[in-house]
């Protein structure tokens, strides 16, 4: 297992062996343990701005394989969960495009964008779809957190296996030849501590469910 590990996420959602026999994913819970290695800071990317959207389901029609993302705040000194913290995410569309630029031909569009306040669990939630995949990157999530009172924030990005993106990639609206790079051979990934941000990921009964702990100093 990767990410944080199985002993910090095996709490926070089912593993995935639980989905062949159609458990749904379980509600958030508390990490277990008192040591959570902080979450590794990614480069925020150049598509990043704030549509001002706190709003669960971004999707806004766009096609593609939905997705339950489900990202948990815990502080990375003693794992508690931080409830309040400010939590926005951003991907780009099952073609590879991103909402919002002119360079996307998408100006004044704000899909696959938001932001929600976490829940006592320190989780917030996301209706989403798989990501798609551009030149130059593998599969990934944007993902900024600001914890309350200003006292401290994070940006980052989280990755999912290579098997899944394979898999998801192979099929309408996703289809297209030659995903240039797996996670291995995306720079960010290897040189920032990608391993650490692989996303857990099983099949739901509506899509895939996903979830990340972001620990947070």
């Amino acid at each position: 297992m990767t990410g944080m590990g199985a002993a910090a996420l095996a709490p926070l959602l089912a593993c995935a062996r639980e989905a062949e026999q159609g458990a749904a994913m379980a509600p958030g819970r508390l990490i277990v343990g008192t040591t959570c290695p902080a979450t590794p800071r990614q480069t925020e990317g150049p598509f990043y701005f704030d549509p001002k959207r706190v709003r669960r389901d971004i999707r806004d029609g766009r096609p593609g394989l939905p997705m339950r993302l489900r990202l948990q705040v815990v502080r990375a000194t003693d794992c508690a969960p931080v409830a309040g913290t400010r939590v926005e995410i951003w991907h780009c569309d099952s073609t590879g495009a991103y909402s919002g630029y002119d360079s996307e031909r998408t100006a004044g569009e704000a899909w696959l964008r938001g932001a929600q306040l976490a829940d006592a669990s320190g989780v917030a939630t996301f209706e989403t779809i798989f990501p798609g995949w551009y030149p130059g990157r593998a599969t990934h999530v944007h993902c900024k957190a600001w914890l309350p009172a200003g006292r401290g924030e994070i940006a980052t990005q989280l990755y999912f296996p290579d098997s899944l993106a394979d898999e998801v990639h192979s099929q309408n609206p996703y289809r297209r030849t030659g995903r240039s790079l797996r996670n291995g051979e995306d720079g960010i990934f290897s040189s920032l501590g990608g391993g650490a941000l692989m996303a857990e990921v099983r099949r739901g009964s509506a899509g895939l469910d996903a979830a990340l702990v972001l620990a947070l100093r």
